[in-house]
């Protein structure tokens, strides 16, 4: 982890499992206040060696009500700091400090109307007492009873006790989740925890970042060691060169490995952006062309998750070769975010259930020789970009759409072929200049076209034709841990079927993805 700017200005949360507890420390770093993640069975001496100025605990799958259910550890409560518990972080709260948590006749899923019942420091200047706001539930217990000393402030449908306050300790419990879009104004009343409760006056920033990062980076690689970069020609990658760059310049050797498996004519933008006369950077670049050894390795693969690890173990048999033609190189830097990780494994050995595992967090090979440097691990995407900005990216990166490590492999779900990765870039590549065309790019998320192992039957010109399927995806989001469908006019949605059909050949139906995330993934594989 990054150094925090001052030991007086850190937050603790402590995860007990919960899908989005990176979004409770991201709104926390919005607020300009520095904090770390640990899982809810870090022990004492970990606790109070952290230090924390005030503590989250995060919601999570299991039951306060059964028995062997993750508690907080007894320093939580010793540390005498200010606790926001958030969900099964109430739940939890409450049966330790004397209340009472049973199990729901109904369960509280979704969208819910909060009851402001009372003032408390967390409401302060967001909510009013009388007035009902809309908020995000997930939860099958419910507290039934309050510790001693505590006040109900909110009440919902289902919630008796949605949310409460001792104010003498600072301490505050929410049934539902403030840290997700869905619970407008939630991240105010995060904010008022950390400002108002804990009393910190907040900032961390990117430029903060910015310069403990680099500092972790010199540490970590000293003085004379050397690191290998991927670069993909994305964000993730170019802003991870940069900070590794600004850290220990001419020692760091970039590779672009041309896959086989990228957007159509991503080699071309890598190279103008970092070779050449009118390069942006000038950083020491090498190519690989290793599209026809990926497509070796991942003939006839159809399992997602393999196909995820093979891109892993083939991306770090290219490296390792590379470095040992540029001279060995004791490291590998990657462009991880939070997301990948949150998705892959536990991010710190919480109980967090594996989604997927991603080609460079959970599909490294054991047996890899070089040491992880991954400057970005603990940023999401928006927070990326803000950093790319200052780091001088030109726009056209900056805001470019994000793609997976594994590249079209997981766009076209079933065995990958050359044929089929060439016709995805058509499609994609079509899709995309509609999107500029039509001023959309900017304000969506992710947008991408599948290629599906489904052929259809149709009719082109007076013959019958039995071709492939092509899904469109497109989604509005603020951190890629929860997404909504685009919602396209439908003109627009007939105009790039209408070209991808009758310029891509092979290909001879259209679809449009509408599933959000949850219970999708944005990806499909």
């Amino acid at each position: 982890m990054t150094p925090p700017p001052s030991p007086a200005e850190r937050v603790l949360v402590l995860d007990f499992g919960s899908q989005v507890t990176q979004l409770i420390a991201r709104r926390v770093r919005e607020a300009g206040v520095y904090c770390e993640i640990l899982p809810c069975t870090a022990s004492d001496a970990r606790i109070r060696a952290f230090a924390p100025a005030a503590i989250v605990l995060s919601g999570g799958p299991a039951s306060a009500a059964a028995g062997q259910a993750p508690a907080a550890p007894a320093a939580v409560f010793a540390a005498g700091v200010p606790i926001l518990a958030i969900c099964y972080g109430q739940q939890t709260l409450c049966a330790q400090l004397g209340g009472s948590v049973e199990a729901a006749a109904g369960r509280e899923f979704g969208r819910a109307f909060l009851d402001i019942a009372d003032d408390c420091l967390l409401f302060e200047g967001v909510w009013a007492v009388g007035e009902r706001h809309q908020v995000w539930m997930s939860h099958g217990d419910r507290v039934t009873a309050m510790p001693p000393g505590f006040r109900v402030v909110a009440t919902s449908p289902g919630s008796p006790f949605a949310a409460i306050a001792d104010d003498r300790r600072r301490i505050y419990g929410l049934q539902f989740h403030p840290e997700v879009a869905h619970t407008p104004g939630g991240e105010r009343l995060i904010a008022n925890f950390v400002h108002k409760a804990a009393g910190l006056a907040g900032g961390w920033t990117m430029a903060a970042f910015r310069e403990r990062q680099v500092a972790a980076i010199r540490r970590q690689v000293g003085e004379e060691g050397r690191v290998l970069m991927g670069l993909s020609g994305g964000i993730d990658s170019a802003v991870a060169a940069l900070l590794i760059h600004e850290a220990i310049g001419r020692r760091l050797a970039c590779v672009f490995v041309d896959n086989g498996l990228m957007r159509l004519g991503e080699g071309r933008e890598v190279a103008s952006l970092f070779q050449g006369a009118n390069a942006v950077f000038d950083l020491p670049l090498a190519a690989v062309d290793a599209g026809a050894l990926f497509l070796e390795k991942l003939a006839g693969v159809t399992d997602p998750e393999a196909k995820r690890k093979i891109v892993g173990a083939t991306f770090i048999d290219v490296f390792e070769a590379k470095a040992e033609k540029l001279g060995g190189a004791g490291f590998l830097g990657q462009g991880t975010l939070y997301p990948d990780v949150i998705e892959s494994v536990s991010f710190h050995g919480g109980p967090t259930a594996t989604i997927k595992s991603h080609h460079n967090v959970g599909g490294l090979p054991e047996r890899m020789k070089m040491t992880l440097v991954e400057p970005l691990r603990e940023l999401f995407k928006d927070e990326v970009r803000a950093l790319g900005r200052a780091l001088g990216l030109p726009e056209a990166m900056v805001g470019r759409h994000p793609f997976p490590g594994p590249g079209l492999a997981v766009r076209i779900p079933g065995a990958v072929t050359a044929a089929k990765v060439a016709m995805l870039q058509k499609a994609d590549a079509i899709y995309i200049k509609e999107l500029r065309a039509a001023g959309l790019y900017d304000a969506i998320w992710q947008a991408f076209a599948v290629l599906l192992p489904v052929l259809s039957v149709g009719v082109m010109g007076d013959g019958r034709s039995y071709e492939h399927v092509c899904a469109l995806r497109a989604v509005a989001s603020s951190d890629g841990m929860t997404a909504a469908a685009w919602p396209f006019e439908h003109a627009f949605l007939e105009r790039v079927a209408g070209r991808i059909v009758g310029e891509v050949a092979g290909i001879n139906r259209v679809v449009y993805d509408v599933t959000s995330k949850p219970p999708g993934t944005i990806e499909w594989e």
